[in-house]
């Protein structure tokens, strides 16, 4: 035999809004003899009715008071009442106004003679449960529009690569640790310098909630700022982290980034590399990471990036510039991906189409991790026209 336990109704507490001192004794009657419990407090006037409203659950109000009379003292209580439920009283001939007066916001209406105290205790509740029900769907929907702005700001936030050459090809990827956001803390951008000359920037600030992603949207800004305006590329990091400095709501923020100078006609990369891994660089079917010194992050402890040039393979490559959300995954055997496992994926990659690479690599960083990358994650594929 299974016995189950349910919970009586809760207590509410009504206020009655009724001149007639007659009708109010009547609902008083009713109330007590109806099933439930209910605290009733009485009103003469809408003015004593104002005063009385703090921790009201329904109000049940008359609409022929002296002081607010018909819909418009309905009007009146419903921009005062806050979350309590409104039912209203009408007489027998008026019986219309209370089916205006639900189109106007209350909960319900009830006629004076036509209600027991079983009829008045059940639309009491049904007013309050009404009301609960309509505040939840309307801040659902506040939070729905909420939600929808905030994708489309992310969204715009999200830039997009400024080229113009047609020897190489650049395909991005972003993915947002956050399960409800669409931007975290990692960013990235190119920009075309030069008939021949590419920028490049992948970065991450620590954490990845809100207010790191509005910082890694500032630094990238500031970052294509740089750049547009011909700073000396040696002099574009420590402005970037002068603006980190600036910007963060914490000194314990840092911020890692990977920039990387590509001249498309010598087949030549500088790489600069604040606390980041290092790109990777892929040509002939194999790939391994670019030694590139990792330099301090920054916001820490102010220092020139150390510059690291390479050559490129005259023939077909990609560079795949990106962020540790990528490679700090576990692999089953309970260790790290880390770049090795990276470069393994990469070599195994080479009949995915290249716009697909990014996507596929985190599809199979996240196989082998056995669920979602727990970071954010942000990708730049820059490709040699031609692999």
């Amino acid at each position: 035999m299974t016995t189950l336990s349910v919970a009586g109704p809760e207590r509410l507490r009504v206020l009655l809004v009724e001149d007639d001192t007659g009708d109010a004794f009547l609902v008083g009657e009713l109330l007590a003899d109806s099933p439930g419990t209910f605290d009733l407090t009485v009103a003469g006037t809408f003015a004593e009715a104002q005063t009385l409203l703090a921790g009201i659950d329904c109000v049940l109000l008359d609409l022929g008071l002296p002081d607010a009379e018909g819909i418009e003292g309905l009007r009146k209580l419903l921009a005062v009442a806050g979350d309590a439920a409104v039912c209203v009283l009408t007489g027998r001939s008026d019986e219309h106004l209370g089916v205006v007066a639900v189109a106007e916001g209350a909960q319900d209406y009830l006629i004076k003679g036509q209600v027991d105290g079983v009829l008045l205790a059940r639309s009491l509740r049904y007013a309050v449960e009404r009301r609960r029900a309509d505040e939840n769907a309307r801040r659902l929907h506040d939070a729905e529009l909420q939600q929808a702005e905030s994708a489309r700001l992310e969204r715009g936030l999200l830039p997009q690569p400024l080229m113009s050459t047609d020897a190489a090809a650049v395909h991005t990827f972003y993915r947002s640790g956050r399960g409800s956001g669409l931007l975290g803390g990692d960013f990235f951008d190119v920009v075309q310098t030069g008939p021949h000359t590419l920028q490049a920037i992948v970065g991450d600030v620590c954490g990845h909630g809100p207010d790191e992603a509005a910082l890694g949207a500032e630094l990238r800004v500031a970052w294509r700022a740089l750049i547009l305006a011909g700073v000396p590329a040696g002099n574009v990091l420590p402005a970037v982290e002068q603006v980190l400095v600036s910007e963060r709501r914490a000194r314990e923020v840092f911020t890692t980034i990977a920039m990387t100078t590509v001249d498309l006609a010598a087949n030549r990369a500088t790489v600069r590399l604040a606390g980041h891994p290092a790109p990777m660089l892929l040509t002939g079917g194999d790939a391994a990471p670019i030694a590139a010194p990792a330099g301090i992050v920054l916001g820490v402890r102010p220092r020139p990036a150390p510059v690291y040039e390479t050559a490129l393979p005259d023939g077909d490559w990609s560079l795949l510039i990106y962020t540790d959300g990528l490679i700090e995954g576990h692999t089953p055997d309970g260790g790290r991906l880390g770049q090795a496992g990276l470069a393994d994926l990469l070599r195994a990659s080479a009949d995915v189409p290249v716009e697909a690479v990014p996507e596929w690599l985190v599809n199979r960083a996240e196989r082998a991790n056995g669920g979602p990358l727990a970071d954010d994650v942000a990708m730049l594929l820059m490709t040699r026209k031609g692999r």
